[in-house]
């Protein structure tokens, strides 16, 4: 488990490069250079871990690229301690991001490979998410809820209502939609009844499985 000064000068390269592509919220431009991405790969992608794309990560998943996390996480505009719902671990870098920004996480995989991968790289790098669980992510953690941040990392053909149901007054739930290729959408609650809802362009994720391991 290395951490180098090479790796910390890749990883300030990758914020340079994050930076030019639109990414401003320090927030996350700080979680992104602490957090050493190569620790999250297969051994075999080392050497490309802080290149600004998606890669492998078994299970049929993909660990984001960079600008991706960067972006959904921007969206979020995380506070210190909120409470934040993450559906789909993957790899945990999202999560390590997240926690590194002073969230609370609430983290779901579906996957049980990847959820006992995790699980066991956490507290290794002394990254510790409130509560991870091997679960369906459409139903969200209605025990934990509510959140006042929703991320999903992977592509959505609708919004599941049950997270929608989970999300505060006032928080903010950022979601992959669409089948082939996902408009990454934002919906911020405004009421019990009604979200305001912001659409952000193209991007590409594996598809969020319901039911299924």
């Amino acid at each position: 488990m290395k951490d180098t000064a090479k790796h910390q000068g890749l990883r300030n390269q990758l914020v340079s490069l994050l930076q030019q592509k639109g990414i401003t919220d320090k927030n996350v431009l700080d979680a992104i250079s602490k957090i050493p991405r190569h620790l999250f790969l297969n051994s075999s992608f080392e050497d490309y871990a802080y290149q600004d794309k998606a890669f492998p990560i078994g299970a049929g998943q993909t660990i984001s690229q960079p600008y991706t996390v960067a972006f959904q996480s921007q969206l979020l505009e995380v506070k210190k301690d909120d409470k934040v719902l993450e559906i789909g671990t993957g790899s945990g870098y999202q999560t390590a991001v997240l926690y590194a920004m002073g969230a609370k996480v609430y983290s779901v995989e579906r996957q049980n490979e990847l959820f006992k991968k995790t699980s066991v790289l956490f507290p290794k790098l002394g990254i510790r998410p409130k509560h991870l669980s091997f679960g369906d992510g459409y139903k969200g953690l209605p025990l934990h809820a509510p959140f006042d941040s929703i991320i999903v990392t992977a592509g959505a053909p609708i919004i599941p209502k049950p997270l929608m149901a989970q999300l505060k007054i006032g928080g903010r739930l950022v979601i992959p939609l669409g089948e082939d290729v996902q408009i990454m959408t934002l919906l911020i609650r405004k009421n019990a009844t009604q979200f305001e809802k912001h659409e952000f362009g193209e991007f590409r994720f594996v598809p969020l499985l319901e039911d299924k391991n």
